[in-house]
């Protein structure tokens, strides 16, 4: 779905409104979206979650790359699930500097605004001008109503996608889990590799992603994998490599590489859901082939411990 700009989107009535990226809709984006909903409900109206298209730091600093806890595509339908309506809006430099007058009066006719919800370190418009106490004074002047959310704190700290990604990148998967509410995800589809993995008895499905995928720190992981397209999971077992692969190449580009346990068969140019469960290792250079393929049948072995899937 393109994004659309402020004229373009759907008339959706009365509404209660929440803005932002929601990248990952993780524990803390879910307790703004159910505030959201509970308040659209006392107003009689629907609730709404409005979603930036690109990221708004890659507009501000154009060199910019942000990496996606999900695929937008998934990003949309998890908002989908939990409010009537989410509509992406296409984030440019004309909406950037819009005042946060502006920007909420262009969001009729779409809607009858009856709220919004904010947290209070939330901003949005240019210069980040509309923070939660302008745009409480903006809602008294128009008869509608801002609504303060207190943000979702785990273990001290605000629940982030920026701190979810951090902990990706220390290989944390089990702290990146509990502040998304499920496990990580990427999307991708299956492309042609080098066959290694075939040669050395671990065929793989290696993967390309469409968006910047929020990967984790390199090493040997135990995930689960969905391809409907081709009948398999939810939730089918594989050991999941995150890597450059330094024992055979050695140009730094990184590779997400499945290897499917018990099943074999055409993965190419399906798409492929992959969910991380657990980081098994870190990853090492061997020194040559025998000594790779006894770790991987040791991977292996682990792996089957761990899911208690017999041979």
């Amino acid at each position: 779905m393109t994004a659309r700009g402020l004229s373009e989107l759907p008339s959706v009535g009365p509404a209660v409104v929440t803005l932002g990226v929601f990248d990952g809709v993780h524990r803390g984006h879910r307790h703004v979206l159910e505030a959201t909903a509970q308040a659209a409900r006392e107003r009689d109206a629907a609730s709404v979650a409005l979603v930036f298209s690109p990221h708004p730091d890659e507009v501000i600093r154009p060199a910019t790359t942000v990496e996606r806890l999900l695929p937008p595509a998934l990003t949309l339908a998890r908002l989908a699930s939990r409010v009537d309506h989410a509509l992406e809006i296409r984030f440019d430099g004309e909406l950037r500097n819009l005042e946060p007058e502006a920007f909420l009066a262009a969001l009729s006719p779409s809607m009858e605004l009856r709220g919004i919800t904010m947290t209070p370190d939330s901003a949005f418009g240019r210069a980040r001008a509309g923070t939660l106490e302008r745009v409480a004074e903006i809602g008294a002047e128009n008869g509608w109503d801002c609504i303060t959310v207190e943000p979702l704190s785990l273990d001290g700290e605000v629940v982030s996608s920026s701190r979810i990604r951090n902990a990706l990148r220390d290989g944390r998967m089990g702290t990146a889990a509990g502040l998304l509410g499920a496990a990580p995800l990427m999307r991708g589809s299956v492309v042609h590799g080098d066959e290694r993995g075939r040669g050395l008895g671990f065929p793989t499905a290696n993967l390309a992603f469409d968006y910047p995928a929020a990967l984790p720190a390199l090493g040997i992981y135990l995930g689960r994998v969905h391809v409907p397209e081709r009948g398999v999971g939810p939730g089918h077992p594989a050991l999941v490599s995150v890597g450059v692969r330094p024992t055979f190449h050695d140009d730094g580009r990184v590779l997400v590489e499945a290897y499917l346990l018990d099943w074999d068969g055409d993965l190419y140019d399906a798409t492929l859901d992959l969910e991380l469960d657990v980081r098994l290792r870190e990853e090492r250079r061997f020194d040559g082939v025998d000594a790779l393929v006894t770790q991987m049948q040791a991977d292996e072995t682990e792996a089957r411990r761990r899911l208690a899937i017999a041979r």
